[in-house]
């Protein structure tokens, strides 16, 4: 009953190694974002001198091109600029 189970394991596992070969050799490149433009981000300070809502959200949307970032990334980067 063991060998069973570890045999449909072992079967499992060679069925995902070979989608992943699969897709490795399909040229599927990884993404990698580019969190280090979080400096660009002006702080919202809310104050009177503070940066136009506009020109904030226009920032993070260029940063959010250049570094390839989600929409949930610039969520989260907007609240905590």
């Amino acid at each position: 009953m063991a060998e069973a189970k570890l045999m449909q394991e072992i079967a499992e596992a060679r069925t995902e190694i070979n989608i992943l070969r699969e897709q490795l050799s399909s040229g599927m490149h990884t993404v990698h974002k580019g969190l280090s433009l979080i400096s660009l981000i002006p702080k919202c300070s809310g104050g009177e001198n503070a940066t136009p809502l506009e020109e904030f959200f226009a920032t993070i949307d260029r940063a959010a091109l250049l570094g390839k970032w989600q929409v949930r990334d610039c969520m989260n980067i907007a609240v905590y600029a």
